[in-house]
């Protein structure tokens, strides 16, 4: 077991803030002002049941993403506004950081993977941020490239999950489903099961939902956070890690700030298999007629494999909607 310090350090506004759910309140405002709310969708389960599906992958950029990166930007100071912004992502927070500054007229220098979905990268660079690649095949570290990019710029990092106010910001999508879910179903989410990368979904739900179960979903092999959850130490990726379609969700490690939200609140994670992902897919895409990339759909195959019950008033989110179109034709051309 290993308990890894994060590969690139949070600033001092970071390190000095923790995530609260009066936080989570004031990024839902945020947001309500922003955007239209996003669908709540009953979804029929097979084996039998209803879930209802908080569809994120219809957000401007595909993913909820956009939510912490608008509560997060909202907050810099008109100095760190000036000097810009620097995140890390293989595409949902990259889109969701570039919309963001370029509504408020700010700098944003995103660092990705050169094997990245391309249409991830040509989203981010519409979006008018510009994009740094770096070698994931080959083991080139992305911290140490962001962290060489914020000391020379002095750019402000937006963490996409270990950053308290993209916590909050995430966490406001579970504010909407939960007064969604009182009009159609008599009352809040009972659980709500979630994609899972490094934690700050799921982290922002726990602080959003206090009185529901929260879920958290990874691809196997990947399922740091499950682990980390299970032992009660902060566990790391194994460098031979199976390959996986769920881009989104290929973190290294949970954040010591997002650990502490689940652990505090009692989360236990679970894992999904590739099959199981790509029914997913199939599945919403057959009943629900929305395209979900693979690594949103991974609280919705834990759902479909039995490994979480519905019990009327659990929800899932989905999201994102970021997925090559090639790709997306070969999954769905085959049989549910």
């Amino acid at each position: 077991m290993t308990n890894p310090s994060p590969d690139i350090g949070p600033s001092p506004s970071v390190e000095a803030r923790q995530p609260t759910r009066e936080g989570v309140l004031r990024a839902a405002d945020k947001i309500a002002q922003l955007l239209p709310q996003t669908p709540l969708l009953p979804l029929e389960l097979p084996n039998g049941g209803t879930v209802w599906c908080k569809v994120e992958s219809l957000q401007p950029v595909g993913a909820f993403k956009i939510r912490g990166a608008w509560h997060r930007l909202t907050d810099l100071t008109d100095e760190e506004r000036a000097s810009g912004v620097v995140a890390v992502s293989s595409g949902n927070h990259a889109q969701g950081v570039a919309w963001a500054a370029r509504k408020l007229g700010i700098a944003a220098t995103i660092v990705m993977p050169n094997d990245a979905p391309q249409v991830k990268l040509a989203a981010t660079r519409e979006h008018g941020a510009q994009v740094v690649l770096y070698d994931r095949p080959g083991g080139e570290d992305r911290d140490t490239v962001a962290a060489n990019l914020v000391a020379q710029t002095g750019a402000t990092l937006v963490h996409a999950y270990g950053d308290p106010w993209v916590i909050e910001g995430q966490g406001s999508a579970g504010i909407e489903l939960a007064a969604q879910l009182e009009c159609f179903a008599d009352g809040g989410p009972t659980r709500v099961v979630t994609p899972c990368g490094g934690g700050g979904l799921a982290s922002g739900l726990a602080l959003a939902l206090p009185d529901a179960e929260i879920v958290p979903v990874e691809p196997e092999g990947w399922d740091d956070v499950a682990r980390s959850l299970a032992t009660g130490v902060i566990q790391r990726v194994p460098r031979d890690a199976p390959k996986t379609a769920c881009d989104a969700l290929q973190t290294p490690a949970t954040f010591p700030i997002n650990f502490a939200v689940m652990s505090a609140r009692g989360l236990k994670g679970l894992g999904v298999s590739e099959e199981e992902v790509r029914a997913a897919q199939r599945y919403a895409f057959s009943k629900l007629r929305l395209v979900i990339e693979p690594g949103g759909a991974a609280g919705l195959a834990a759902l479909l494999a039995g490994k979480v019950p519905a019990d009327g008033r659990t929800a899932v989110i989905l999201s994102g909607g970021n997925v090559d179109p090639a790709a997306f034709a070969h999954v769905i051309a085959q049989p549910l």
